[in-house]
């Protein structure tokens, strides 16, 4: 369903803030110097393969680059070397809310978030009802975005997203999403995609998480891949070296 293959990322990080006159003026005449200064590797040769129906788990420090990995695998960023094939319908997951104008009120935004995830306008009439229920915000369908919390917005952004079963799931930390009540409600939709045949590719902190939902799981540091494999060992293998042991 997915396989990547030596697939690396590059940022340009641009001038910093303290370049120089001086700086500026050494960097047009020596091209190492300037590259060096605005280069960024994100993620340098990350290769493996999600068989369908598999769960698999991404973990790491912050910056490691796993939410990088994420939006390649999604087709939201190029990257800079290797190949992704993915084969499969996708749902990403991964800044809920992104697609949404905060002058609207929730009820435009679930026409408008929907139509960005490429379902039609009959298809949310049908599902409506349903996504206002889950979302639990039916008392502020007319109230506009920009008042609403961070957990309403991402309320009601994992309800539009999860509507459907898609084939394969991208998620990022969203299921810590809300208050302890919603939280629930989304590990359990998980769950039921999960146990449907969805195949997943889970970023998240929390190693109990991770542990319950994830066949198999991939360390990154440094946008290098440390190791994969088993779940319990890498997570134990991981959670030792963060606890310095």
């Amino acid at each position: 369903m997915i396989k990547l293959n030596n697939v690396a990322m590059r940022f340009n990080l641009g001038i910093e803030k303290n370049y120089s006159i001086k700086e500026a003026f050494i960097s047009i005449f020596d091209k190492k110097r300037r590259l060096k200064k605005s280069e960024f590797w994100a993620l340098k040769n990350i290769s493996f393969t999600v068989e369908k129906g598999e769960v698999v788990g991404l973990i790491g420090s912050n910056g490691a680059g796993k939410s990088t990995l994420l939006k390649i695998v999604s087709g939201v960023m190029k990257p800079t070397k290797g190949t992704v094939e993915v084969h499969g319908v996708i749902s990403p997951m991964i800044e809920l809310g992104a697609g949404f104008d905060l002058e609207l009120t929730a009820r435009e935004n679930i026409y408008l978030n929907g139509s960005i995830l490429g379902y039609s306008k009959k298809f949310i009439d049908d599902k409506f009802t349903e996504i206002v229920d889950f979302s639990e915000l039916k008392d502020f369908l007319d109230v506009p975005v920009k008042n609403f919390s961070s957990g309403m917005i991402a309320k009601l952004a994992f309800s539009i997203a999860t509507i459907v079963n898609p084939e394969i799931l991208i998620v990022d930390e969203i299921l810590s999403v809300g208050d302890i009540k919603f939280q629930e409600k989304s590990r359990n939709k998980m769950l039921q995609m999960i146990k449907g045949g969805t195949t997943v590719l889970y970023v998240s902190h929390s190693l109990e998480s991770i542990k319950e939902l994830c066949d198999k799981v991939i360390w990154i540091e440094h946008g290098e891949i440390v190791k994969m494999g088993a779940t319990e060992q890498i997570c134990q293998e991981y959670y030792n070296k963060q606890m310095g042991k």
